[in-house]
């Protein structure tokens, strides 16, 4: 699954779009995917001039993003029209930050399901540069529907994840 196909799985664009490509999914349980970062990123102008390191709170934003597709495309896989069509990030926990990212590095996203109750999704998380684990965390999602009027109270960051 590559940029398009990610695209109608979430509801972010540029410059928020931080997953350029699914490699594997298992429905509803597990997913990896892939964010190239370049130099050409809009943060390292800011962060920083001299020393560009991918902000770790998008790390973090780029593995949510990933388990967003994940808990979308279950429902899609189910042919389930009636599930959410977003994924909103209500936690993230147990975030540890292992190695910086920096310009030409390929993040692998990793995430999984660690349980499931209603709309309310715990999974785990990491990213790796090549082999080298650069974050781990446990992040929910809560699964609402814009157009139905389910925005709830439950998301913290305005819907960006």
């Amino acid at each position: 699954m590559d940029t398009l196909p990610v695209a109608a799985f979430l509801p972010h664009r540029y410059p928020f779009l931080l997953v350029d490509r699914v490699v594997e999914i298992t429905a509803g349980q597990r997913i990896i995917a892939l964010k190239n970062v370049t130099i050409n990123e809009p943060f390292f102008p800011g962060h920083f001039p001299d020393y560009p390191v991918m902000p770790g709170v998008l790390v973090c934003e780029a593995v949510v993003q990933a388990g967003g597709i994940l808990v979308c495309s279950a429902s899609s896989h189910n042919n389930d029209t009636s599930q959410p069509k977003y994924a909103l990030l209500t936690a993230l926990d147990k975030v540890r930050f292992r190695r910086q990212v920096i310009p030409g590095d390929q993040l692998r996203l990793e995430a999984e399901t660690v349980r499931r109750r209603g709309k309310f999704w715990k999974m785990r998380g990491s990213a790796f540069v090549a082999d080298t684990l650069a974050a781990e965390l446990e992040f929910s999602l809560a699964t609402v529907d814009p157009e139905a009027g389910q925005t709830g109270s439950t998301h913290t960051d305005g819907g960006a994840s």
